[in-house]
């Protein structure tokens, strides 16, 4: 059984309605990442901070 499709001659739409459309389904890349970077100097502040705290509680015999 064949099966006929009706295709259109010309193109239904415009030049500005088409670059409209590939601007809204492309979406460019970021510039920046918003992702947590490595920073070895926080290792140093961390240990400081982990010095610092109080000590737990003792327990009681």
């Amino acid at each position: 059984m064949p099966t006929q499709i009706n295709a259109p001659a010309r193109p239904l739409t415009t030049v500005a309605e088409r670059f409209a459309l590939t601007a809204l389904l492309t979406e460019g890349e970021a510039p920046v990442s918003a992702a947590p970077v490595h920073q070895p100097e926080a290792a140093g502040f961390l240990l400081l901070l982990l010095l610092l705290s109080p000590k737990g509680p003792k327990d009681r015999r």
